[in-house]
C-alpha cells in the first residue's frame, strides 16, 4: 500500500453483533466446515481408491472436491475466528490476499464447471469416442487451464486494487473481504478497479456460464433424440448432479456480484451460499445422486470389513 493510505486494518462486522447469536453461529459454521472437509476428503479418497472411478468424469469431480476444500478454507476459518473474537479485524494486506484467493478459487470453479459440462456433452453425444476424445492429457490440460485462467484473472484484479487508498472508513459490512465490499471504504477513484472487475466478470464468469448453457442445449437435443425412455432417463441422470452444482454456484455467486454492495441480509446469504454452503453440499449432491459413487463406497466398505 502507498504511504498516504493511512488505514492499516479493517473491521469485519460479520453476521451479528449479539454475543449469544455469535456463539450459535460459531457452532453452526464449525459443523458446516468440518462436514465440508470430511465430505470432500472422503470423495477424493473414494475416487482415488476405486479403479472403476478412474474416468474423466470422476477425475474432474476429484478436482472439484479439492477446489471446494480450498475455496471454503479461504474465508471460513477467519469467519470462525471473528465469531469468537471481540476485535474482529483483518489487516489491509490480509484482506487483499483474501480477495485474491476468493477470486482465484471461485474463478477456477467457474471454469471447471464449464469443463465438466463439456465432458458430459462428449459422453452423451459421442459415447463410443468418449475415452479417445477425453484422454488423460486433455483432461489435465483443461484443469491446468482452468487454474491458470482464474489466477491470471485474480492477479489482474488485485494489481488494479492495490492502487486503492483507504483513509478513514474501516468497517466492512460482511464476514469476509470481497472486492465490491472495499469500494465504499476507498477515498480514491475506484473506477479502474470496478471496470476491471466488470470486464473480468463478463468475460470469465458469464463466458463460462454461456459455455455451460450451450453445452446443455446440445445435451438436451441429444437426449431428446434418444428413442427409448430408459435411455433418455439414464443419459439425463449422468448430468443431474452437475446441473444441480451449477445452479447452486451460479445462482448465488452471480446474484451476489450483481447486487449493489449494501451489507444487506440477502447479500450475506448469497455470499454464505457460494462460499460456505455449496462446498459442503457438492460431495452430497454427487454421492447421493450418483449410483457409481455409492457402489464404490460399498465396495470400499466391504474391503475394510
Amino acid at each position: 500500500m502507498r504511504n498516504h493510505s493511512v488505514v492499516s486494518e479493517f473491521i469485519l462486522l460479520g453476521l451479528s453483533a449479539d454475543s449469544q447469536i455469535q456463539a450459535l453461529l460459531f457452532v453452526l459454521f464449525l459443523v458446516v466446515y468440518l462436514l465440508t472437509l470430511m465430505g470432500n476428503l472422503l470423495l477424493l479418497l473414494v475416487i482415488r481408491a476405486d479403479s472403476h472411478l478412474h474416468t474423466p468424469m470422476y477425475f474432474f469431480l476429484g478436482q472439484l472436491s479439492f477446489l471446494d476444500l480450498c475455496h471454503s478454507s479461504v474465508s471460513v476459518p477467519k469467519l470462525l475466528e471473528n465469531l469468537l473474537s471481540e476485535k474482529k479485524t483483518i489487516s489491509v494486506k490480509g484482506c487483499l490476499a483474501q480477495v485474491f484467493f476468493v477470486f482465484a478459487t471461485g474463478g477456477t470453479e467457474s471454469c471447471l464447471l464449464a469443463v465438466m459440462a463439456y465432458d458430459r456433452y462428449v459422453a452423451i453425444s459421442s459415447p463410443l469416442l468418449y475415452s479417445q476424445m477425453m484422454n488423460r492429457q486433455l483432461c489435465i490440460g483443461l484443469v491446468w487451464g482452468s487454474w491458470s485462467l482464474a489466477f491470471l484473472d485474480a492477479l489482474i484484479n488485485i494489481l488494479v486494487a492495490l492502487n486503492l487508498d483507504f483513509c478513514e472508513a474501516q468497517n466492512i459490512h460482511h464476514f469476509s473481504c470481497e472486492l465490491p465490499s472495499l469500494y465504499p471504504l476507498s477515498c480514491s477513484d475506484v473506477s479502474a478497479s470496478f471496470t476491471a472487475l466488470l470486464c473480468s466478470s463478463l468475460l470469465h464468469f458469464f463466458g463460462n456460464f454461456l459455455l455451460i448453457f450451450f453445452s446443455y442445449v446440445r445435451i438436451l437435443s441429444t437426449i431428446l433424440s434418444i428413442s427409448s425412455a430408459t435411455g433418455r432417463s439414464k443419459a439425463f441422470s449422468t448430468c443431474s448432479s452437475h446441473l444441480t452444482a451449477v445452479i447452486f454456484f451460479y445462482g448465488s455467486g452471480l446474484l451476489r456480484y450483481l447486487m449493489p454492495n449494501s451489507g444487506s441480509t440477502q447479500e450475506l446469504i448469497f455470499s454464505l451460499q457460494y462460499s460456505v454452503i455449496t462446498p459442503m453440499l457438492n460431495p452430497l449432491i454427487y454421492s447421493l445422486k450418483n449410483r457409481e459413487v455409492k457402489a464404490a463406497v460399498r465396495r470400499i466398505l466391504r474391503k475394510c470389513v
